[in-house]
């Protein structure tokens, strides 16, 4: 996969071999999980007019090496815009849209044809030693799009600016199932042979919704939402958009881009993603680690407490192997898990496992917590202490009145979530008999 390759040596930058071991690792349970799904990818005309969509095509080449199934859809406003002052021709906005008479529709009839031509050229390219080597991405693009006028606005006829009425979605996704790149104008047609100007952001979110895609991604100027503090806001339900939305005081694309996130996830896409496309591999970043760059809008909750399951082993090994390796946690292989699964919970977020504990009863009743592992990425917003109330959640429900822990690194956690210091003989007769004094692990107690 020379194209992978090629991005790592670009963009990630690993000051050891352990680093990228790590990364790789950490991005797998995403590569996975993204096999086969489809994405809309959403950008301005300025992503062109700015020379920055030759980057943007090295990972989408990546994605579509992958296995990811792409619909691209761009915007031309700039392009118009610049074809308008060059005619000295001036045209109206109305609640952000333009009001396309017969010239501006000349100009975005040019305009489509002209970046579409270059995006083509530009995902066409195969050369060596580049991200781009071997790559082999067929493109297809057409009338997939049906449209009707939107009519008058405020008293304004918008005359050729139309509103979408179909995305026709089996047609789409017979160029897909054909291993095609699939790219949208901001251009509609109607039955009756009409052509109207669109909002990039309208045929993105319907495209995606009749599509059913599994994420929606707008590349905007602004990182993402921020909050009142101007700190970016990493994850959204719709209610929380709307609300911000309220307030009126977003930034204008964020205007622009989030009611249509909002809309898609609604209606059954899977995850929206607002994203800067300013920031040199955002789309990578944002969907192959953990924190992300920018927004994400999901409809359902990103975080799940659960009983493990015997598919979830290998990731709950991968989160404790480094714990082993530096003496935090006793060893277990991968044939103790494999018969002990059923006394694990882990948290996932966004279907990635980042925490795991175990409760094994011990009698007189007592209950050891175990293996409390969590992400680093995770444990600084509160995933360790969440684990721990569904690990407390579970003994009380096997009438258990005090859980104890052995640790020999994390001491100070514990106190500070109500356990208590205790001796060795304070442990479950059983348990006395098990104790290493080798690693002299402290002993800690909690009544539940």
């Amino acid at each position: 996969m020379p194209e992978f390759k090629a991005f790592l040596s670009a963009h990630m930058p690993f000051s050891a071999p352990a680093d990228f071991v790590r990364w790789f690792r950490a991005a797998a349970p995403y590569i996975h999980a993204f096999r086969g799904r489809t994405f809309v990818i959403a950008f301005g005309g300025e992503v062109v007019a700015d020379g920055k969509f030759m980057a943007l095509t090295y990972d989408l080449n990546l994605l579509a090496s992958l296995g990811v199934r792409l619909v691209l859809v761009h915007g031309a406003r700039p392009q118009i815009e610049t074809r308008l002052r060059q005619l000295k021709h001036r045209t109206r906005y109305v609640r952000g849209l333009r009001v396309t008479d017969d010239i501006a529709l000349t100009c975005a009839k040019e305009a489509s044809g002209r970046l579409r031509v270059e995006i083509e050229a530009l995902l066409s390219m195969g050369l060596r030693n580049s991200p781009m080597a071997g790559a082999e991405i067929h493109v297809a693009s057409g009338n997939f799009v049906t449209a009707r006028p939107i009519g008058v606005v405020d008293g304004v006829d918008l005359v050729h600016t139309g509103e979408v009425r179909k995305v026709h979605a089996a047609a789409v996704r017979d160029r897909l199932d054909h291993n095609e790149l699939v790219l949208l104008s901001p251009l509609g047609y109607s039955p009756t042979g009409e052509i109207f100007n669109l909002a990039l952001e309208e045929v993105a979110a319907s495209a995606a919704i009749a599509l059913g895609a599994d994420k929606l991604i707008f590349l905007m100027d602004t990182p993402g939402v921020t909050g009142r503090r101007g700190e970016l806001r990493r994850e959204l339900a719709p209610g929380e958009a709307d609300a911000l939305l309220k307030k009126g005081n977003a930034a204008p694309d964020v205007q622009l881009y989030l009611p249509c996130a909002v809309r898609a996830c609604r209606e059954g896409v899977a995850r929206a993603h607002l994203i800067s496309r300013h920031s040199d591999g955002a789309l990578l970043l944002e969907l192959f680690t953990h924190e992300g760059i920018g927004t994400m809008i999901a409809h359902d909750p990103l975080e799940n407490l659960r009983r493990a399951r015997i598919e979830d082993i290998g990731a709950i090994l991968q989160m404790l192997e480094p714990l082993e390796a530096d003496g935090t946690l006793v060893k277990r292989g991968r044939d103790l898990l494999e018969m002990e699964i059923e006394r694990f919970v882990v948290l996932e977020h966004d279907r990635v496992i980042v925490g795991c504990a175990a409760l094994y009863p011990f009698g007189e009743g007592m209950a050891e917590l175990a293996c409390l592992a969590v992400h680093p990425e995770h444990r600084r917003a509160g995933a360790g202490e969440r684990v721990l109330h569904a690990i407390e959640a579970r003994a009380r429900s096997l009438r258990i009145k005090r859980l104890f822990v052995l640790t020999t690194r994390a001491a100070h956690w514990f106190i500070e979530r109500g356990f208590s210091a205790a001796p060795v003989a304070a442990l479950p007769r059983r348990k006395q008999d098990l104790y290493n004094y080798q690693r002299r692990s402290q002993v800690f107690v909690k009544r539940l």
